[in-house]
């Protein structure tokens, strides 16, 4: 009795467990990433502030590392026109969709202690990742309109 009881949980452990396909993405952002280019999906001038901190002139060029056994992270604004430093995050990676494979990144800064001081997050669509590049996409509503802010990145 108490084997097919410890079978029981086992089996329901494992099958609470992350995705396939969210394991797989942990395996391959794992490491240190360039956030080479930000572009949105209409032309114009935007005054955009990214993850309540700092402009998209700012965070071109930043480094960031992904520590997925504990879901943590770190990126570094290197532009010195703009405030530089280390910035600590926690990351989930979410699935959305089992069939296409879609899945959403929620992203929350915190201190370095990785506590979150104000307990905001940020959702984002982790649209592509490979090897070598990834790509999120965040939609915000701008007069009415949708509009998506596209981040690239490219593994260092």
């Amino acid at each position: 009795m108490k084997k097919l009881i410890l079978l029981f949980v086992a089996i329901s452990l494992i099958s609470c467990g992350a995705s396939k396909t969210v394991r797989v993405s942990k395996k391959v952002i794992k490491g240190d990433w360039v956030l080479s280019s930000i572009n949105y999906s209409q032309t114009g001038t935007y005054n955009v502030t990214l993850f309540n901190d700092a402009s998209k002139a700012c965070f071109e060029g930043s480094t960031w590392q992904f520590v997925p056994n504990n879901n943590t992270g770190v990126y570094t604004i290197n532009d010195a026109s703009c405030p530089t430093g280390e910035r600590h995050f926690v990351f989930t990676i979410q699935e959305v969709d089992a069939e296409t494979g879609l899945y959403d990144f929620l992203l929350k800064p915190t201190n370095e202690k990785h506590k979150s001081e104000t307990n905001q997050g940020f959702r984002l669509k982790l649209s592509a990742l490979s090897e070598y590049d990834m790509q999120w996409q965040q939609s915000v509503n701008v007069g009415g309109s949708s509009f998506t802010i596209n981040m690239n990145f490219s593994k260092k």
